[in-house]
């Protein structure tokens, strides 16, 4: 008799009785596996007996956890392997063998070491969906370590960061690492809409790269379409006028008027609608013309009040606006307007406070059943499974 499925006590999300084989580690790979575990489907963390390297990026820690891990590995189960034992190998195989989905994100090749790679699990298990995120692909590519910080750099995206007469800077946050990952979600989906319809799945790639190059929407159309090497400009826009931060009273302000109207709009709270008329600013191609002329006006007049007063009396006329805030400040105002950005996952001291994942559904709910696993947490459980019969 088969020992019973420990995985088959999820959710009813809309992507419950998936399996998801996650041999990925650090970022992109756990946050897009994480997406995965919130729309339903059974995660199980496959880690070395080291575990991931997020457990030990700390500072910030939550319980002597890192809140880097904690952030990116909720409803999962872990089981630790190492694929330098032919057992675990083997265990490893079989998981791949029973999974819908599996991630991974080891350098391009490194999963043909252990009999892992696509073109092997998928001759066992034709219907996997089988996901590799890399660095910078797996062809010219495939021997360059991928780390956000690396991709930030070489994509050209530090070159558009950071003031006009001042050195590059990297996003806040690793923005390409997050990119891929929800990449790597959206070619899933994809990928089982046709195994629904064929019976066939099949090898999804990324790469960090590929997503910078696609993320940087506008700066890289400048580029590919326009022959256009984009240049920094600090928190200024290369083709709207106004979109940057303007100081107030108090704190800066971001004004965000991005079509005539709305630079109507906001001419008429700050009390000078004749503005909107003037020749140098009645489009907004001639407002970025003369955008030298225009930002000390607008300055001038923003000195009445403070950020926060001109924040409610912008966005109630309907212009974009908005305060700078902390990280804590913005957990604030989504509160504020109705986004419950804080959910529990876990019970009694597993609790863990975690960000509640953007996406709501009328039908079938996200939801939060399973806290980070700790390392093994459930490796005997997963183990006498896969060794049974399925």
């Amino acid at each position: 008799m088969a020992q019973e499925d420990p995985t088959a006590q999820g959710s009813g999300g809309p992507l419950a009785g998936l399996l998801v084989a996650d041999f990925s580690r650090v970022l992109a790979g756990p946050y897009a596996t994480m997406l995965l575990a919130d729309l339903g489907a059974e995660v199980i963390k496959v880690e070395s007996p080291q575990g991931d390297e997020t457990r030990t990026w700390m500072p910030p820690t939550r319980d002597e956890t890192s809140t880097y891990y904690l952030g990116i590995n909720r409803g999962k189960r872990s089981i630790a392997l190492d694929l330098r034992d032919e057992a675990d190998v083997a265990l490893a195989k079989e998981l791949a063998r029973r999974a819908d989905i599996l991630i991974e994100n080891l350098r391009p090749g490194g999963m043909a070491k252990y009999g892992l790679d696509y073109a092997s699990v998928s001759a066992d298990n034709p219907g996997l969906v089988y996901a590799s995120i890399s660095g910078f692909g797996s062809t010219g590519g495939g021997h360059v370590p991928g780390y956000d910080l690396m991709v930030q750099a070489v994509s050209g995206l530090m070159s558009l960061t950071g003031a006009p007469d001042g050195p590059p800077f990297r996003a806040g946050i690793s923005i390409f690492d997050v990119m891929a990952g929800k990449d790597a979600l959206i070619g899933i989906l994809a990928a089982l809409r046709h195994r629904d319809a064929t019976g066939r799945g099949q090898h999804v790639e990324l790469s960090l790269l590929a997503s910078a190059m696609s993320g940087m929407v506008n700066q890289s159309s400048a580029y590919a379409a326009g022959g256009v090497v984009p240049t920094r400009m600090g928190n200024a826009h290369p083709s709207v006028v106004p979109y940057e931060p303007l100081p107030t009273a108090d704190n800066d302000l971001i004004v965000a008027a991005a079509n005539d109207g709305q630079f109507r709009k906001l001419c008429g709270v700050l009390g000078m609608p004749e503005l909107a008329d003037d020749p140098r600013f009645l489009r907004n191609a001639d407002r970025t013309e003369h955008r030298d002329e225009l930002k000390p006006i607008l300055v001038e007049a923003l000195a009445a009040k403070g950020a926060d007063e001109w924040f409610d009396l912008l966005v109630d006329a309907g212009v974009p606006a908005g305060p700078i805030n902390s990280v804590a400040g913005g957990f604030a105002i989504a509160e504020r307007f109705g986004l419950d950005p804080v959910v529990p996952v876990g019970e009694g001291d597993r609790a863990v406070p975690t960000t509640r994942n953007p996406i709501r559904f009328s039908e079938t709910p996200v939801t939060y059943e399973l806290p980070p696993p700790e390392l093994d947490e459930h490796g005997a459980e997963l183990r006498k499974w896969l060794a049974s019969d399925a």
